[in-house]
């Protein structure tokens, strides 16, 4: 009967176990969900799904141990995260795609407004208390990627010049926003889907990606725009980014991943080199080559003069009397020149004192004359010459325009770059300027304007210049010294001797015969012309020997360079400058000059001319 009793009574005690056993796991599976609600969970990060037994009791040791297993896993894909760091502007995180589609046009037309280098702003969501410590963070990576553009901005500029800046002052809205990044989703889920592939219970997922990859691939293939899409377009990049997501908490092959991320990554490079060298090459292009408005003109001007057998009225004895100032304009441009000569003559004391010599080449000579015979200057006498008919010495003589440089300092050099002048541009004389003397051998001293100069002030005051034996009276620009210049190597230079530009220019003829100038020229320039340099090389440091020591300083406001190239020229500056020298590749006839510098120039051209409007010229 003991026996039996005390059988009994570990049976009880073996249910009472059992009870406080059940009650338990009750009581805990009550906790857990709680802790969930409760936000507990948020302590414990992890890059993947973390799955826990039922059967299992769940303690916060086992929560200890869940936490170091997902700190070993996430120590695996470190060079994923160094390429996903580099592409971050290339693949957006999922919470920031709708931000971006929405600001990406609107802030890329508020950038094409503003001047100079503008730096794309980066979106940023309000900041929650939870995440301040990321909003911290990528605030210092925003202050990251002004430098980086600041720093990238630079070296375009010594590489490409002033193409750089163009390329920011008229930027256009991006009409492929869309696309692009459905080709970035399209290389991740590639560079995923092969591990999700090799996952036996991952049918379904591997069956989504395969689905998703091919529905990308055949929309890709006919649509090269955001108009091109489909209407449901929305949908699907929801359908990919979740599988993306998806994928993305399960271990993978990093090798796998990273060899394909490291693919989008070299070709995001080489097209955004392809078509920034396509880009300067256009724009190069655009520059050196005439417009078809201002051919177009030329033919007009020339047809014209044929048909009108317009008798020229020249007098002889004004063109070549000493006692006039004169004026000589070395040009190929119609436009230009008329430009020159108008700002000349309207703000001349006494105009029927000035005369004016235009140097042209055959194909432009007829359209210059019927241009001035069209539009005369009030009592200003204009003489438009052919270069390659004039009698001289020289035997075959062609036009050749003044020759400009391009000066480029890298960060450190000097102090160029902290005042935000990191290219220059310097003009020099060509080789048709040593021809003058023969030319205008009657004459004493002449003025010599470029014919991207706009006047605005008198220029009578220049032959009352007393230039203490000097040949050439010029704006010295101390900027850039001929020390500075990599390219010098032979000839004996005065490293910190100033250079000199040659858009406005007081010559004296009678000196420079004396001194025998065109002679001296010559000479160097056949001395170096066999180091297998360049043509303009040869002649840039033929013209610096020539000239040193020999020009007279003018006072800085006389001529005022730069407008061709630099956007930050302060708007009293160019008020108070005698001249104005569109020195550089945005000439301002042309469609890429800089606009705010366009008024000084379109108010001097006579846009009443018929031939104008039907050559469609409004530059």
């Amino acid at each position: 009967m003991k026996g039996g009793g005390g059988g009994g009574g570990g049976g009880k005690r073996r249910w009472k176990v059992l009870v406080i056993g059940v009650m338990v796991l009750v009581i805990l599976s009550m906790l857990v969900p709680l802790a969930f609600l409760l936000g507990l969970h948020n302590s414990f990060h992890s890059p993947g799904l973390v799955t826990v037994q039922p059967s299992s009791p769940v303690t916060y040791e086992s929560f200890s141990r869940i936490n170091a297993t997902k700190h070993s896993q996430r120590d695996l894909p470190d060079r994923v995260d160094q390429v996903l760091q580099k592409l971050n502007p290339v693949l957006p995180k999922k919470r920031d795609i709708n931000v971006g589609y929405r600001d990406m046009n609107r802030t890329i037309i508020s950038d094409s407004k503003k001047k100079g280098v503008p730096v794309t702003p980066a979106v940023v969501a309000n900041p929650s208390p939870a995440n301040k410590t990321k909003t911290e963070v990528s605030y210092k990576g925003v202050q990251r990627a002004i430098v980086t553009v600041d720093e990238s901005q630079r070296t375009c500029q010594v590489k490409y010049g002033s193409y750089c800046l163009w390329r920011e002052e008229n930027k256009e809205p991006m009409k492929d926003v869309k696309v692009k990044h459905m080709k970035d989703l399209l290389f991740v889920a590639r560079a995923y889907y092969p591990s999700i592939a090799k996952m036996p219970s991952q049918n379904k997922l591997t069956r989504d990606m395969k689905q998703n990859i091919q529905e990308f691939e055949r929309i890709l293939i006919a649509s090269s725009a955001d108009g091109d899409l489909p209407p449901q377009v929305d949908k699907k990049f929801e359908k990919m980014e979740a599988v993306i997501s998806k994928a993305k908490s399960f271990p993978v092959d990093c090798n796998n991943v990273d060899k394909k991320l490291r693919q989008i990554l070299d070709l995001t490079e080489d097209e955004a080199s392809f078509h920034m060298k396509q880009s300067v090459f256009l724009y190069q292009l655009a520059v050196q080559t005439m417009p078809k408005s201002l051919h177009c003109l030329s033919m007009r001007l020339t047809v014209e003069h044929f048909k009108s057998a317009s008798v020229d009225i020249e007098d002889s004895e004004k063109f070549s009397d000493p006692s006039l100032l004169h004026f000589v304009i070395i040009s190929d441009n119609i436009l230009a020149s008329s430009v020159v000569i108008n700002s000349t003559v309207v703000h001349a004391r006494e105009s029927k004192n000035f005369v004016i010599h235009v140097l042209t080449d055959e194909q432009n000579y007829f359209a210059m004359k019927q241009w001035f015979i069209r539009n005369p200057c009030k009592q200003a006498a204009i003489q438009v010459l052919n270069i390659e008919k004039l009698e001289l010495d020289n035997s075959d003589m062609k036009l050749s325009l003044p020759t400009e440089f391009r000066v480029s300092f890298t960060s450190g050099e000097n102090n160029l770059a902290s005042q935000g002048n990191r290219t220059h541009y310097l003009s020099l004389f060509s080789q048709t300027h040593y021809l003058l003397p023969k030319i205008f051998h009657k004459l004493e001293k002449v003025v010599v304007l470029d014919h991207d100069v706009v006047v605005q002030r008198d220029l009578s005051p220049l032959w009352e210049l007393d230039m203490e034996g000097k040949v050439n009276g010029a704006v010295k620009s101390c900027s850039v010294r001929l020390g500075q210049l990599k390219s010098l190597k032979r000839g004996s230079f005065d490293a910190n001797a100033c250079l000199w530009m040659s858009g406005l220019s007081v010559i004296d003829l009678a000196r420079w015969r004396e001194l025998g100038v065109s002679e001296t020229y010559q000479k160097f320039y056949k001395q170096m012309s066999g180091g297998g340099e360049s043509r303009e090389a040869v002649a840039l440091q033929a013209s610096l020997l020539t000239f040193q020591d020999k020009v007279y300083a003018l006072d800085d406001k006389w001529a005022l360079s730069g407008l061709g190239y630099d956007y930050y020229i302060n708007t009293q500056t160019i008020n108070n400058a005698a001249t104005l020298h569109y020195n550089g590749n945005m000439k301002p006839w042309l469609e890429l000059g800089i606009p705010q510098y366009k008024s000084y120039w379109r108010k001097h051209l006579n846009r009443e001319d018929g031939f104008l409007s039907d050559c469609n010229v409004n530059p």
